[in-house]
């Protein structure tokens, strides 16, 4: 047993989304694609005698998180560090059940494989509705495009050959859970649209125009992020909706030029590692 393991697993935003539910949460999931950050969540695991959650040096009930414990019978201590907004649209509750999926493994010799962590992690986050694509494309990192649902055995990955500079703003939370276990007809069907537009041209510059499509066909714009679009667009620059929150993001300077203050990060080259 190992006294500390730490792991970085980069956030996850996601551009478009259609929604695959199945009973066995190993198939279910989402097809869509996003851009992993270098922003994301650090996460560190120690030996304990009962299991302790610590996001940002608060303790916190992360339903994944302690699923992830119990299915690898680790009683550890959890300290999550994130550089990205929680509950707007980052993948917090995916990277923090992956970042202790792969330091559990280490602190307790359980011994299992990547693809082993990324099921059990991905099962957790499908299993609380707090994410139905975020883990397996942050375990892949780059711009992955999911072709088919679900953990590595079930899903199908692909991506796009490239790399950006990433600018976000926030404007607060919306609850992932409320709107993936709510009617996704509407939803799914431009996701899938979204999807083919973006296989049949694999460029950053139509991921983005599938994005904001996606988001203005599903209905899922807020007013703040309606807005933050127009206004990077009336300085030529790409923006769109982080799915599902209440943020936007921009390819390049595009917030930076419309006068907004954006985080600022890039794609991050590769997926969830340890450190």
């Amino acid at each position: 047993m190992r006294e500390e393991v730490t792991a970085f697993v980069p956030g996850h935003i996601t551009g478009f989304f259609s929604a695959h539910p199945d009973d066995d949460p190993t198939k279910a999931g989402s097809r869509g694609a996003g851009l992993t950050l270098t922003d994301g969540v650090e996460v560190t695991v120690t030996p304990a005698d009962e299991p302790q959650i610590v996001l940002d040096g608060e303790p916190a009930a992360i339903e994944p998180v302690e699923t992830v414990l119990e299915t690898l019978e680790a009683p550890a201590r959890v300290e999550a560090e994130t550089s990205v907004p929680i509950g707007a649209g980052f993948g917090v509750s995916g990277a923090a059940a992956l970042g202790t999926a792969l330091a559990t493994n280490l602190v307790y010799d359980r011994k299992l494989s990547y693809n082993e962590l990324v099921t059990i992690a991905h099962g957790a986050d499908v299993q609380a509705g707090t994410g139905l694509g975020d883990v397996v494309a942050q375990a892949s990192g780059g711009i992955p495009i999911r072709l088919e649902p679900g953990a590595p055995g079930h899903n199908l990955l692909d991506g796009i050959p490239a790399r950006a500079r990433v600018e976000y703003v926030s404007f607060g939370q919306l609850s992932t859970a409320d709107i993936i276990t709510g009617d996704t007809d509407q939803l799914s069907a431009a996701g899938k649209e979204a999807l083919s537009l973006v296989v049949k041209e694999p460029t950053l510059l139509s991921f983005m125009y599938a994005s904001r499509r996606f988001a203005r066909e599903a209905e899922l714009l807020t007013a703040d992020v309606k807005k933050a679009i127009q206004d990077v667009a009336a300085v030529d620059g790409q923006a769109s909706m982080a799915m599902l929150g209440n943020t936007v993001f921009a390819l390049g300077t595009g917030l930076s030029d419309a006068g907004y203050e954006p985080s600022i990060c890039a794609t991050h080259p590769a997926g969830a590692m340890l450190k």
